[in-house]
């Protein structure tokens, strides 16, 4: 299988997500729905009280380790991810999603730094989107990523 990330340019300048990815001879893929952060996330034992707790850093390192964890039990990796989508809970003080505290592409970098380098914004990571919105699932999820990968080269 080979995976082929185009780099997005805009007036010149190298973006933080890419253009597109060139899949060919996937197995298949692998369609991660919504992920977000969950007491036991934090505390396995559940000794917060359940519901959904933790700034927004640490719910997008839960988040990411829980895609990596997912994305091996169904047979890919990180390495893989052809497509994320980011829904991010406002408020959006200068009037973009990217401007909002809960957008974390420092977080998100730190991860992909230690866990597949090659995602990392200044490197070459899969095309994304980023979405604002005033509300998710509960009122303290502050922010939901879903993925796509494609399936490794041989059944695991």
């Amino acid at each position: 299988m080979e995976l082929v990330t185009h780099r997005k340019f805009k007036s010149g300048l190298l973006m933080p997500w890419g253009k597109g990815t060139v899949v060919s001879g996937a197995r298949g893929f692998v369609y991660l729905s919504g992920n977000t952060a969950t007491a036991e996330d934090y505390d396995p034992a559940g000794r917060k009280g359940g519901g959904f707790v933790g700034d927004a850093a640490a719910q997008w390192r839960a988040i990411l380790t829980n895609i990596e964890a997912d994305l091996e039990e169904l047979g890919s990796a990180l390495e893989y991810l052809i497509r994320l989508t980011f829904f991010v809970k406002g408020p959006f003080p200068d009037g973009g999603v990217l401007s909002s505290p809960n957008f974390r592409l420092d977080v998100m970098d730190d991860f992909f730094a230690e866990h597949c380098p090659k995602h990392c914004s200044y490197n070459n990571p899969p095309p994304s989107e980023v979405i604002g919105v005033a509300a998710l699932a509960q009122p303290d999820v502050l922010v939901e990523i879903v993925a796509v990968a494609a399936l490794a080269d041989k059944p695991s």
